[in-house]
């Protein structure tokens, strides 16, 4: 497994390749990883997803006022 700054740098490096279409990338990669049941690559994209996600703002909790 990566460290963590490995896993946001990947995931900065994504988002920079594939801006909006980012997160479809990453389904990309972990459906390609599932079809070969690679279980640490599942693994290593899930982590970017959730960094991709927090990088583009849509896993911030929502605020009530």
């Amino acid at each position: 497994m990566l460290s963590d700054w490995e896993l946001w740098a990947c995931a900065n490096q994504v988002l920079k390749t594939h801006g909006e279409n980012a997160p479809l990338h990453v389904a990309e990669q972990i459906g390609a990883r599932a079809l070969v049941e690679d279980k640490a690559g599942i693994a290593t994209w899930k982590a970017i997803a959730k960094r991709v996600a927090e990088l583009m703002g849509k896993d911030r909790p929502t605020r009530l006022q």
